[in-house]
């Protein structure tokens, strides 16, 4: 058997490639990139300082006394003072506003998911009269100031008998969030695939049970996405509780804060003050934490086909 060796290289035939050897549009486009991306870094930093000391610095001001908080506004507390957090729960009657926003919070975004899912599915997989017209009626009802509609909301709800209940607050909740729900997932119920309903029909499961137990756990990057953005929103509600919710044993946390603030007068209780309001904000931050990388998956699942 005949083998055919290589022939070798001269050392002359290898010519080096050198730096000045690349072309200068690649040169120009790897600078503005490294220019680009040092401006965004930069940017990004200022913002997260810009939301981040506040937020330290409100933590930071719950365990300090109220003359090192006006006299030291910047330094770290001599000692955590764990008496602002029991004061401001007992005292302020946190707690209470705090079992309260729970209730109303977690009712209204249990109503919200479930209804707002349901109608999002019809919309988005059933073509009949009238589809498109529903489908823009709740996208018209998120251009709606909610100004607008309290005055007659708080008449209506008082013709009802809701005025100044639990009960009323939450179906107020829901149907303030139902509008951006059912846009945002009509969008995402588009995008799964409609084999596996297909499926599920033919092996003889019903609309509902295909609903609840293949699109719905389909739908779970979605769901938390949009609970995600209900719950800021529900939780840090003002305006909605402070007119159709003026019994004090109702209050809501944001309501609990603002009367922490106004009864004060003179006495000037900044550390309870700062304590209640970490406390209002711990929630918030926790959700956000936890769910962060879902939040991140709904949205962009949503803009991929």
């Amino acid at each position: 058997m005949k083998t055919t060796d290589t022939p070798p290289v001269a050392a002359a035939d290898l010519v080096p490639v050198s730096k000045a050897s690349v072309p200068a549009g690649k040169k120009e486009k790897s600078s503005e990139g490294s220019v680009l991306n040092v401006f965004s870094h930069g940017v990004l930093i200022i913002w997260a300082i810009l939301v981040v000391m506040p937020l330290l610095w409100a933590v930071m001001a719950s365990f300090k006394t109220d003359d090192s908080i006006l006299s030291t506004p910047w330094a770290l507390p001599d000692k955590l003072h764990f008496e602002n957090w029991s004061r401001a729960w007992s005292q302020a009657h946190m707690s209470d506003y705090f079992f309260n926003t729970i209730v109303v919070v977690g009712g209204s975004l249990i109503g919200t998911l479930l209804l707002g899912s349901m109608a999002a599915y019809v919309l988005a997989r059933f073509d009949f009269p009238g589809n498109r017209f529903l489908y823009f009626l709740f996208i018209g009802g998120m251009s709606f100031p909610i100004i607008l509609a309290l005055v007659p909301l708080f008449f209506v709800m008082n013709n009802m008998g809701l005025l100044n209940t639990v009960h009323g607050l939450i179906l107020v909740y829901i149907a303030y969030s139902l509008p951006f729900t059912v846009f945002f997932l009509t969008s995402f119920f588009r995008t799964l695939p409609t084999s596996v309903a297909e499926a599920a029909m033919l092996d003889g499961a019903s609309h509902t049970r295909t609903f609840f137990q293949v699109m719905l756990p389909m739908a779970k990057p979605g769901l938390i996405s949009v609970g995600i953005f209900n719950f800021l929103g529900q939780w840090n509600q003002y305006m909605l509780p402070t007119v159709l919710n003026t019994e004090p044993d109702h209050r809501v946390l944001s309501q609990g804060l603002v009367e922490l603030a106004t009864s004060q007068g003179y006495k000037g209780d900044w550390s309870g003050l700062f304590a209640g309001l970490v406390m209002a904000m711990l929630p918030v931050l926790a959700a956000y934490i936890v769910f962060q990388r879902q939040v991140v998956a709904g949205l962009t699942a949503g803009a991929v086909k």
